[in-house]
């Protein structure tokens, strides 16, 4: 039969009880330099025994920087704990937040369909009147902004239009004055021609 685990307990003669402590602190200090030295490792030991005598050991007898190291690791640790818990916090308070607006927003877009209104009461039915009172003004405000704009832009194509139809008719007038400007010059060489032609000498009359 194996060996049964042998159950940790306060020793309670007092010269064992010493005896112990002295092999397990010398066992224990050896182990801290040992991991120490093989693994590199900063190790600082502190024990006090039961009368409050100290014994400690730190690596490279450097026990003040280790214990600076260790506050300032445990003060970040918190700070991030507590930075975490505050995120999470007001992470949960504002999406409750956002759900109950998400709520109250679908109802009152249900009530502005006109569903769910048995429940609203006289002043939430004059409240409701009134945003749909405000949306129909809004609604037909735009319509007339969108047909004055509308308008405007006709105008202003039938404007562009009556200008390039002036500027063509103006081009037309110019061709036929030209082409009649080169008849009247083509013109007087025929009628020179015509005359002489038909004014013979008396003689051969």
């Amino acid at each position: 039969m194996g060996r049964g685990r042998v159950q940790l307990k306060r020793i309670e003669n007092k010269i064992n009880r010493q005896v112990t402590f002295s092999k397990r602190r010398c066992g224990l200090l050896k182990k801290a330099h040992e991991i120490s030295v093989l693994c590199d490792a900063d190790v600082a030991l502190i024990v006090f025994s039961t009368k409050g005598k100290l014994f400690e050991y730190a690596t490279d007898c450097c026990m003040e920087r280790i214990l600076e190291r260790y506050e300032r690791y445990s003060y970040a640790e918190s700070q991030v704990l507590t930075n975490n818990a505050e995120t999470n916090g007001n992470w949960t308070l504002e999406h409750a937040k956002l759900k109950a607006r998400m709520e109250i927003l679908q109802k009152n877009q249900k009530n502005l369909m006109g569903e769910e209104l048995d429940s609203l009461s006289l002043k939430e039915l004059q409240n409701l009147e009134h945003q749909l009172d405000t949306a129909l003004k809004n609604i037909r405000s735009r319509k007339i902004q969108l047909m004055c704009e509308s308008i405007s832009e006709l105008q202003r194509k039938d404007k562009a239009l009556q200008e390039q139809n002036n500027m063509l008719a103006k081009k037309v007038k110019e061709k036929e004055k030209a082409l009649a400007q080169q008849t009247q010059w083509d013109n007087p060489q025929d009628d020179g021609l015509t005359s002489s032609s038909g004014s013979l000498p008396s003689e051969w009359n």
